[in-house]
């Protein structure tokens, strides 16, 4: 079998947890349908699921389920976005992005007044990538553009943002769900955020810093 899945047996030996806790959180939401792979294997059908998706979602049920109900989880995990509306203050208070990066996408869209989930998840990406030092502000620019122009067409979809290089020059590009790019020698992947992942984390973030 791929190396990038793992069988039910073993993760349910891995993890500790039951087969009625794995089907739970299925019919919960917890753990996309999706991710429930059927294949042939010589005792028969068995099913397998993506490892590098299926390991880190079992260890946040797990470290979360008792502070949160199974439905407020699910929530967390759902790519949909949330019906959240934040001003700018409340932004900068709670600690969700830092001042530079609330400042660069006002210089960049004239929006000041208050946010929308979506964009707060542009500020949170276009953070993270200022953070780690992946791009210039300059750079933070062009990712809001894009963004901005693009993200309609992403809403809920666990799409990926790339960020390339070639001969120092970056380039963003969003890529749907199954999408193959190639790239030439020349060019550098600097980095990949998750839509999805960053919707959870920021979702996190909104619920941990209310109050």
């Amino acid at each position: 079998m791929s190396e990038d899945l793992i069988s039910k047996k073993e993760l349910l030996d891995m993890t500790g947890i039951s087969y009625g806790q794995l089907y739970r959180w299925k019919r919960k939401n917890l753990i996309p349908e999706d991710w429930f792979i059927r294949k042939s294997s010589y005792t028969g059908q068995e099913t397998f699921f993506p490892r590098h998706k299926i390991m880190p979602r079992i260890d946040k049920i797990l470290n979360m389920k008792d502070g949160l109900s199974l439905d407020e989880l699910a929530d967390v995990f759902s790519p949909s976005l949330g019906e959240i509306y934040l001003s700018a203050g409340e932004i900068l208070d709670r600690n969700i992005v830092s001042s530079s990066a609330l400042n660069l996408y006002i210089q960049v869209t004239g929006h000041s007044e208050r946010f929308a989930f979506d964009k707060v998840l542009t500020l949170y990406m276009l953070d993270k990538l200022l953070q780690s030092g992946d791009i210039s502000l300059d750079e933070g620019q062009l990712l809001v553009g894009t963004l901005e122009e693009h993200f309609p067409s992403f809403a809920g979809k666990d799409g990926q943002l790339m960020l390339i290089r070639k001969m120092g020059v970056a380039a963003f590009i969003l890529l749907t769900p199954g999408s193959t790019i190639c790239f030439d020698q020349g060019v550098k992947l600097v980095t990949t955020l998750f839509m999805a992942q960053c919707t959870e984390e920021l979702k996190l973030k909104i619920g941990g810093s209310e109050g």
